[in-house]
């Protein structure tokens, strides 16, 4: 099936407001087995019925967002209906909900909102819980010329997913009659170059009739995305699992941070963690996980030496006679941590992010990680990350995150 994209508005192409309609939408179709052939981004006015007249001569399915608001740059049904040769009507049940909007708001309604009940003759109106201006699906029998279906959704990202969600997904599948038995897998690993993850799984993978592969590498992360019927989709799963247990982070596509925080909960355990180099970055990614607040109690940041000694109680002679990074101070910072917070398990990072501040013993890029655990010795390991500074704390952050999801994983 060929399926477009066309994301309105002046501000995408000026920059001020950032395009992530296309991304994310191209996500949401791969679940289905589906793809974007192609991208389109107009100004408002006149590009958009340009825009719209070329892409139906050539898609499937055409999915527009934005322009469905009340202002006069708003004109994505009217361009629609002109591309398709279809009258604009008055449509009953839309203007009632554009009225009770405002009215549930007790506020006044200007007369341009009356523009948002305007719908193409024959189209299917969308509800909108979550703004005034509904959508509108146009099956492929209202077009003139080709046969495409169009979708048109509102811009604002808390109208468009909600409306894609309950609207446009069970419309494509009985479009592409997309069978039942159909779909997708994401799985996250971690501590795997790109190559030895290829080199290992490509023939093995490809054996498997019906399936369809493809990866993704990121910083100290290899994605796997495998599509097709549930039986190979299965087949897959457990000959990838087999293959790599201990680097799997997740099969459903989980975050390594959630991953973490649903372990901890799991467990019952609260996490601290202690961070040089990294300056809060494992902390601030086990917090974008929602339910975080019931396993993280502590996020200590001890930068400068005086910290470490000051806040977690690092001895003065393990800096002076090791320096900060090191395995002995890595470990001293974990266990600090620990007593400190109360907490059940710790995780410390100290390292040195560059450019400069390296030496032959401890260049540019090396890391030590440290572990603490209630009631155990705690233990320390080394990396190495020669990259940028924004590059290394990612990396360095990923690797703190494995092993406290090891520690929580082990028996």
């Amino acid at each position: 099936m060929h399926i477009e994209i066309l994301n309105t508005g002046t501000e995408l192409l000026l920059g001020t407001t950032q395009n992530t309609h296309g991304a994310w939408i191209g996500q949401e179709l791969i679940k289905l087995g589906l793809r974007v052939q192609r991208q389109t981004t107009v100004p408002d006015g006149e590009p958009v019925r340009e825009a719209i007249k070329e892409s139906i001569e050539r898609a499937d399915v055409l999915i527009v967002t934005g322009g469905l608001g009340p202002t006069s740059d708003d004109l994505t049904r009217e361009a629609t209906a002109e591309a398709m040769g279809i009258d604009l009507i008055e449509d009953e049940h839309a203007l009632r909900v554009v009225v009770e909007f405002f009215k549930n708001l007790d506020k006044y309604m200007a007369d341009s909102n009356l523009k948002q009940a305007m719908i193409p003759c024959g189209a299917e109106v969308l509800p909108n819980p979550n703004g005034t201006a509904p959508g509108v699906y146009l099956p492929p029998r209202l077009g003139k010329g080709s046969p495409c279906a169009v979708f048109l959704l509102p811009g604002p990202p808390r109208e468009l997913y909600p409306m894609y969600h309950a609207e446009v997904p069970h419309r494509l599948k009985a479009l592409a009659e997309l069978s039942d038995d159909h779909e997708m897998v994401e799985m996250k690993f971690t501590g795997i170059g790109e190559s030895d993850f290829h080199e290992a799984l490509d023939s093995p993978l490809n054996a498997i009739a019906g399936l369809e592969v493809g990866y993704c590498a990121r910083p100290s992360e290899v994605d796997l995305r495998l599509i097709g019927p549930h039986a190979a989709v299965e087949s897959a799963r457990t000959l990838v699992t087999n293959t790599y247990p201990d680097k799997l982070i997740s099969d459903d596509g989980s975050l390594l941070e959630k991953v973490v925080v649903d372990l901890l909960a799991a467990k019952k355990w609260n996490l601290a963690t202690v961070e040089s180099c990294t300056g809060g970055a494992v902390a601030s990614r086990i917090t974008d996980v929602a339910g975080a607040s019931e396993v993280f109690t502590h996020g200590f940041v001890t930068y400068a030496n005086e910290a470490k000694r000051d806040v977690i109680g690092v001895s003065e002679d393990l800096l002076n006679t090791h320096g900060a990074v090191s395995e002995q101070v890595a470990r001293a910072m974990a266990q600090g941590a620990l007593e400190t917070s109360g907490a059940d398990i710790a995780v410390s990072v100290t390292g040195i992010a560059g450019p400069g501040g390296g030496s032959e013993e401890k260049p540019v890029g090396s890391v030590w990680l440290g572990i603490a655990v209630k009631g155990e010795t705690p233990y320390a390991l080394k990396s190495f990350y020669p990259k940028d500074r924004a590059a290394f704390k990612l990396m360095a952050s990923q690797r703190a995150l494995d092993l406290v999801r090891r520690e929580l994983r082990s028996e």
